[in-house]
């Protein structure tokens, strides 16, 4: 802050931050030991440089803010929790503020076009992934009428090897598909996306999401599906309610023919989100029962587990290309006939896509 005493901008702007209405009292910042006036400080910069980026319009992003102040914010997160926080209090969107995140969801797939407000067309492609741009960018997108499924990864290493073997268009799939990641939790603009595309396309088309079965995984699936709590009030614009839960599922792990030794202990950090999600009054009842599962059993397993499994399987196939992307992809794929792969220890929801689509194929 420049100067003793606080603007009548700024007053006006903390009375609003600290007093929402009659009934709700915000307290900023929270009670410290030190009594410290950096809080105030680094509120009051976030509204400075948002302030800045209104009137000049041209966007901010987190970052930009955060490398304007280092020694003030000290931390990325925050500026991530400040601008949400604001956000949130006057009920806004982040873009409403000029400020938004940058980019870092990848989307594969040639079926699916983006047309930017610029005037610019991004062709996505079957073979490398595509920055997903901001949703105040996106005039449009079209989706080809080819297209059956859309698959949201949660890792990127695993949507990279899935995109080296061209799965949006390999022939065992059930139809040519669009592949998304948000590189674990994912940022605004990759939910947006998945959003449009669970507005956009027929019910017919399954929009499934792979994720490694342990609480962030589900946490993660539960950011795409339901929303995130510190956006609660955009959450109705960006919660894709009708994505499924392809795997992978803890619970049948066995099933799968993989070694228990081969599984990972879950931390406290597991243990204390597994708990707290189980406190979630929405919570489906089949995601509860993993989560107690997981806590039983004191396991989890990550998304590349089942790829050492399917070694055998691939070679019984006379497959020449036996490595991880082979692996992976014929963990997710079927044959259009099934007993050319009944040997595949695949259990039903595996095949949920396959069968979802095929289901309205003809």
């Amino acid at each position: 802050m420049k100067g003793k005493y606080l603007s009548l901008y700024q007053t006006t702007i903390l009375t609003s931050y600290l007093r929402i209405s009659a009934t709700k009292c915000l307290r900023f910042p929270k009670k410290r030991s030190s009594g410290s006036s950096k809080p105030f400080a680094q509120l009051f910069r976030v509204l400075e440089l948002a302030h800045e980026a209104t009137l000049n319009g041209i966007p901010a992003t987190k970052r930009d803010i955060y490398y304007k102040d280092v020694p003030l914010f000290r931390r990325q997160k925050v500026v991530d929790v400040l601008v949400d926080d604001i956000a949130a209090t006057f009920q806004i969107e982040r873009s409403d503020l000029n400020i938004r995140s940058s980019s870092k969801g990848l989307i594969c797939g040639s079926g699916i076009t983006i047309t930017l407000l610029s005037g610019e067309s991004i062709c996505c492609n079957d073979s490398e992934g595509t920055l997903v741009p901001a949703g105040e960018d996106i005039e449009t997108f079209s989706v080809d009428e080819d297209v059956a499924w859309v698959l949201i990864v949660e890792k990127e290493a695993v949507f990279q090897t899935l995109c080296r073997v061209q799965i949006t268009r390999h022939e065992l799939m059930p139809g040519t598909g669009i592949m998304i990641t948000g590189k674990g939790y994912p940022d605004v603009a990759t939910r947006h996306i998945v959003k449009s595309l669970a507005d956009a396309l027929p019910r017919s088309i399954p929009i499934m999401a792979l994720v490694d079965g342990d609480p962030f995984g589900l946490d993660i699936l539960s950011v795409y599906k339901y929303g995130s709590k510190s956006m609660q009030h955009e959450n109705e614009k960006l919660a894709a309610r009708r994505i499924k839960w392809l795997g992978i599922w803890a619970s049948e792990l066995e099933c799968l023919g993989v070694n228990k030794d081969n599984l990972l202990p879950i931390s406290k950090h597991d243990e204390k989100k597994a708990l707290s999600m189980l406190q979630r009054e929405n919570l489906p009842g089949r995601w509860r029962k993993e989560l107690q599962h997981m806590l039983h059993s004191r396991h989890k397993a990550e998304i590349e587990i089942l790829s050492g499994h399917m070694e055998s399987s691939i070679q019984s196939l006379g497959e020449e290309n036996e490595d991880e992307s082979t692996k992976i992809t014929f963990m997710l794929v079927k044959a259009p006939s099934p007993s050319a792969f009944t040997h595949l220890p695949l259990p039903p929801n595996y095949l949920l896509l396959q069968e979802s689509v095929q289901r309205n194929w003809s």
